[in-house]
């Protein structure tokens, strides 16, 4: 099978929820590995998916706590055109704030102002989802009706990046939609199921309190599909699209 950008990027988001998944096992490592030399034979079309692969290298290795090979990868990801200076403010990241290695990587991106406003939005979605994800986990406890609730996820941003270190990011944010709708979807199954069995074989089975849960479930279900589309990326008016340096490095709060 020939190569494509669509299937190397299908392939990143294929490695990325299987990490989220299962934990950064050395799967995940060679598949970025492999990533980045097919990528690398795509030529300039494939620029950002080299980027794509060094970077979350670099993200295994500093969870490995392996700083150098860390900001060895994060320098090659600079180098392919990376410049997510937001993901280079998440909290496993700012340890190597302090090493000059990194903060000469770090200096080299640039980025628009339109492109940074998305790099915020995509970081703050992941944090959202997460937070939805937790709470629709709690909400669901104890619910009798057998129906099912999958996670809304807000649209995906459809402007066209001004640097295609967007296009990364992009990606990291399905794989976090995609593997926490699949945690979502795999407990709510487990739920309905073992409900459906209960109501088989139990003569004490409450249904008129399944139907108010399912009633009620619905509506948790509605609103959190109008708010997950309320959240859509917007384009700031105004925002410039010449490049610039990145914000200097320790200025910008990873989003809660």
């Amino acid at each position: 099978m020939v190569d494509t950008v669509n299937s190397l990027a299908a392939r990143v988001h294929e490695l990325l929820v299987e990490v989220m998944t299962h934990g950064p096992g050395t799967g995940g490592t060679a598949g970025l590995h492999d990533v980045v030399v097919r990528a690398a034979a795509l030529g300039p079309d494939g620029a950002w998916l080299v980027a794509a692969g060094q970077a979350n290298l670099g993200v295994l290795a500093v969870l490995r706590g392996e700083a150098d090979q860390a900001i060895f990868h994060f320098d090659a990801a600079v180098a392919a055109g990376y410049n997510d200076c937001v993901a280079l403010h998440g909290g496993p990241i700012r340890p190597l704030h302090g090493d000059p290695r990194f903060q000469a990587l770090y200096q080299r991106m640039r980025i628009t102002q339109a492109d940074l406003d998305e790099f915020l939005w995509l970081h703050r979605e992941m944090q959202l989802m997460l937070q939805d994800a937790q709470t629709a986990a709690v909400d669901n406890i104890g619910r009798l009706d057998t129906g099912v609730s999958p996670l809304p996820q807000a649209p995906m941003p459809t402007r066209e990046p001004d640097t295609p270190g967007v296009l990364t990011a992009r990606i990291d944010l399905a794989a976090v939609q995609t593997a926490l709708q699949r945690a979502a979807l795999k407990a709510e199954f487990q739920r309905s199921s073992g409900n459906t069995s209960l109501s088989l074989i139990d003569d004490s089975w409450d249904y008129d309190r399944a139907r108010r849960d399912a009633w009620h479930a619905d509506g948790l279900d509605s609103q959190r599909q109008r708010a997950a589309e309320a959240r859509a990326f917007v384009e700031r008016p105004g925002a410039g699209s010449a490049l610039a340096p990145c914000p200097p490095l320790g200025s910008i709060t990873y989003p809660a």
